[in-house]
């Protein structure tokens, strides 16, 4: 099988798993920051499609915190279920603490009580992206459905971009028809990620030691996958 090609947007990304803090006190300490963040788009609702081996391979690279691996996900925003008319393969690649992505625009489909592995691999075969992907997605399942709310920053100097993630939603998704019934909603905690491109990580300590809050490892998809199996066992 041919190599998937290497992505080219490397940078970083730092994260912050902030809880129990209210979200004002979080927008107020990126708004008054030396840096001058302003805030670039309007809030919009990330939706997620995350995609893993049935042994759950990528998901356990992750808890191991090993340096290389990946992260399979089509991602799109506005409404949760229902016709996703503009929905995107985004693969996540990780080497060592930067981290890069490959996005393939895919065909539309419906995320319902239908939605299953089969009409994935569907979409997967009939869009227009590259060969060696769709080899790849033939060994991956839908393991994850997620959503949150999601709000945009700039630096001043349009170096620095932070984003603030809340009303994380996590749901349960079966290989054969769903009834998303297994949902975890966390209302509660915030995650904040500072991105930057590699040439300005010598002044990114400059960025981070300004926030309140703690530099932590962090990821969505753990928090998905580690509630689900908490509930099936």
């Amino acid at each position: 099988m041919k190599k998937l090609e290497a992505p080219t947007n490397w940078r970083y990304e730092r994260k912050f798993f902030i809880s129990y803090a209210d979200n004002h006190r979080v927008e107020s300490a990126v708004k008054l920051h030396p840096a001058m963040f302003s805030e670039l788009f309007h809030k919009r609702k990330v939706n997620n499609i995350y995609f893993d081996t049935y042994a759950l391979t990528n998901f356990f690279k992750s808890v191991d915190g090993q340096s290389n691996r990946i992260k399979i996900r089509i991602r799109w925003y506005g409404d949760l279920f229902g016709e996703i008319k503009k929905p995107v393969l985004e693969l996540k690649i990780k080497n060592g603490l930067l981290g890069g992505k490959l996005s393939y625009r895919l065909n539309m489909f419906k995320v319902d009580s239908e939605l299953s592995d089969s009409v994935i691999r569907d979409v997967i075969e009939s869009s227009d992206i590259p060969l060696e992907v769709k080899d790849m997605m033939r060994a991956q399942s839908m393991s994850l459905l997620n959503s949150y709310t999601r709000k945009y920053y700039q630096s001043l100097d349009r170096i620095y971009r932070i984003t603030i993630d809340t009303n994380m939603k996590f749901i349960e998704v079966l290989p054969h028809f769903n009834k998303f019934s297994n949902e975890l909603n966390d209302k509660v905690n915030t995650v904040m990620e500072l991105k930057y491109d590699p040439p300005a990580d010598d002044a990114a300590r400059d960025i981070t030691k300004h926030f309140p809050f703690r530099m932590t490892k962090s990821s969505k998809y753990v928090t998905g996958v580690e509630h689900i199996l908490t509930t099936i066992y």
